[in-house]
């Protein structure tokens, strides 16, 4: 388990799944903002996103607690590993009760300690809705800088949005946190 000031990182159970599928998958709006993929009618068996990952070194998957609370508030991602360049992505999705509070800015400092410290890793990026005012500004909080937009990337609900590129180095990291991270 990984812990930050407000959050527990922890490997997702098996009750998460359904909690997790109805409140960030079955939300047609929110999961077409959160995913590049089209959002089609799953139930929640072993093919729902939050199902219980099988043994995958391209994915780490996790459920976000909330440690005030002891309530599961979410899940985050990182995927795309790749051990060559030594880099990954992140993906942070919040259950609607438990925005606004911080926690995702407590998530994305957990992230990159793991990847950084423990996975040993070089780089890690964000790819965001331009219009995602909330992940972008944990993303920069903990240290993450604007690399550049892609217009159009995305299809959401209709229409063409813009795709923000963000990423961060392990010096990076290490410099802002005081932290191990290797470079």
């Amino acid at each position: 388990m990984l812990t930050g000031d407000r959050v527990l990182l922890r490997a997702r159970r098996p009750e998460d799944v359904p909690v997790l599928h109805a409140e960030l998958y079955d939300d047609v709006v929110l999961r077409s903002r959160t995913d590049d993929r089209p959002w089609r009618p799953r139930p929640v068996d072993d093919r729902s996103p939050f199902a219980l990952p099988a043994v995958d070194d391209g994915v780490d998957a996790f459920s976000v607690v909330e440690l005030a609370t002891d309530e599961l508030a979410g899940a985050c991602v990182m995927w795309g590993l790749d051990q060559h360049n030594r880099s990954a992505h992140f993906g942070v999705s919040l259950r609607p009760a438990f925005r606004g509070r911080g926690l995702g800015t407590d998530v994305m400092g957990v992230l990159c300690q793991f990847a950084f410290c423990t996975r040993g890793l070089h780089r890690v990026q964000v790819e965001t809705l331009a219009d995602n005012s909330a992940m972008l500004r944990s993303a920069v909080h903990v240290g993450f800088v604007e690399e550049g937009r892609m217009r159009q990337a995305a299809w959401v609900q209709g229409e063409f949005v813009d795709l923000v590129v963000l990423g961060q180095l392990a010096a990076e990291w290490s410099q802002r946190s005081g932290g191990a991270a290797q470079a």
